[in-house]
């Protein structure tokens, strides 16, 4: 009976033994799973943003900007945008909340002392929305992307640069 007992005890400790170093091997390759994917993730996404600035640099479109360095910084728009659209069951009123991203404190200033100019040059985009296209993504963002081309067509006429690099609507209703 002692031998028996002798045995089952054995046995029982090859199984945990066994069981620990297989707990122990599914931890390391899971840590280095997750290293790989963590890790090697920011190298994917930084070498993708450098072919999209390769590919950015050879289009001459006026949505892509002559200096991209310098730290992003924002110009809110000082009163929100409010006006008519026209729909094809009845007008709507929108209200757009939009801040300018530029790049460089000098740019910053330029787009500061230009508000009425960029204003204006956003109501010329607005004013000719339609509340079916605004009802949908593609519509915001094609106006988005229009707003962007006017207003830097605006400032290069007066500064000679495309001060603005970005528009972005930072609060859109529509009733």
């Amino acid at each position: 009976m002692a031998e028996e007992e002798l045995q089952l005890e054995d046995g029982s400790k090859k199984k945990k033994l066994f069981i620990i170093i297989i707990a122990v091997v599914v931890l390391l390759v899971g840590g280095g799973a997750a290293y790989y994917f963590l890790m090697g993730s920011d190298e994917a996404v930084s070498e993708e943003m450098t072919e999209q600035g390769a590919d950015n640099d050879s289009d001459e479109s006026l949505t892509s900007t002559t200096v991209k360095t310098g730290t992003a910084l924002y110009v809110a728009m000082p009163r929100p945008f409010v006006f008519n659209v026209p729909g094809s069951t009845r007008d709507r009123i929108v209200e757009i909340k939009a801040q300018l991203m530029i790049r460089g404190s000098d740019n910053e200033e330029k787009a500061k002392m230009h508000v009425p100019l960029i204003e204006g040059a956003l109501l010329r985009i607005f004013s000719t929305a339609n509340a079916d296209d605004l009802a949908t993504e593609a519509g915001k963002l094609a106006i988005r992307e229009s707003a962007l081309k006017e207003v830097q067509i605006a400032l290069s006429e007066i500064t000679g640069q495309k001060v603005v690099e970005e528009v972005l609507f930072t609060g859109f209703v529509m009733q």
